[in-house]
């Protein structure tokens, strides 16, 4: 093979480095300040390393994994964390931003511009402003307590006697508005023609909802479930502002347990470890609704 044969294979080769250059202080970047610390706490989450009170950090292996399914505090945690996903991202937001996605689609300018500005003042606020105000209509002179009195209707403290209930509402209350964006996003997508079509087939509105709309909309809706699901998951802020996962550990998910162990009893290794799970249960979300995003065969 001549010098020139050679010249023209490796040219190739220094094309695909070239284009690969801009992408590497990003790279880079993104391993110093995501990839390091991520590889930092699944260290720590194999040794006993505590806050106060250690002179030094030892490996104990898969302890701190064995010592949170053992813990009544961590199953209860997890249950909760389900519950508090389910009932406020799985159900909640999405379903309501489908609605309201759907009734601002067919309403007047003056009402989406209305209903729009509403909505999204919920999702801008910062989520331990969002659970302070929360906390405020919940309690038990708060707001929702002095409508009931008006209407002659019982009160009660609801941050005690519901809630994971309570801190649920709170959660869709606060993020249904990016739900709402992105279904009118895909709402907007669909053909008009194709609604139409099925309007003259005499098809009703739940029968179009669940044989046109949502099959056309399927990968945004996957979608969707996935982003709401990720960020409910972490959630602690609200919860934090409203019950500090109380009223004992009625409603402590997940990132309040954590905090607990990390922080209110320095004991960083077993937190890092629950976080290290938590992260687990995220992955294993994502994973469904990947294969749900899947295109169709």
């Amino acid at each position: 093979m001549t010098g020139r044969h050679r010249a023209r294979r490796r040219r190739p080769h220094r094309g695909k480095a070239l284009r690969l250059l801009p992408l590497a202080p990003a790279t880079a970047l993104l391993l110093l300040f995501l990839a390091g610390p991520v590889a930092y706490c699944v260290a720590i989450a194999f040794t006993d390393t505590q806050l106060t009170g250690q002179a030094s950090a030892s490996f104990v292996g898969l302890a701190n994994f064995r010592r949170a399914f053992a813990d009544d505090g961590f199953r209860n945690a997890v249950v909760l964390t389900l519950v508090f996903t389910v009932l406020s991202s799985i159900v909640g937001q999405n379903s309501l931003g489908l609605a309201l996605a759907g009734l601002m689609r067919r309403a007047s300018r003056p009402v989406r511009t209305l209903t729009g500005a509403v909505v999204l003042t919920a999702w801008v606020l910062p989520e331990i402003v969002a659970g302070f105000l929360l906390y405020t209509f919940f309690n038990r002179r708060g707001t929702l307590n002095a409508v009931l009195d008006w209407l002659h209707l019982p009160a009660q403290n609801w941050l005690f006697t519901l809630p994971i209930l309570a801190v649920s509402f709170a959660n869709v209350w606060r993020g249904t508005a990016f739900s709402m964006l992105v279904y009118s996003a895909a709402l907007a997508g669909i053909p008009q023609e194709v609604t139409e079509a099925a309007e003259v087939d005499g098809a009703s509105g739940p029968r179009r909802l669940w044989h046109v709309t949502l099959p056309m909309i399927r990968r945004s809706v996957a979608t969707n479930l996935m982003l709401n699901t990720l960020q409910t998951l972490s959630v602690f802020g609200l919860i934090w502002a409203m019950t500090r996962g109380g009223p004992g550990n009625r409603s402590r998910t997940l990132p309040v347990f954590m905090y607990d162990q990390a922080f209110q009893k320095s004991l960083i290794g077993y937190g890092t470890a629950v976080a290290l799970l938590l992260l687990l249960v995220g992955a294993l979300f994502s994973v469904v609704y990947l294969r749900l995003m899947r295109e169709e065969v």
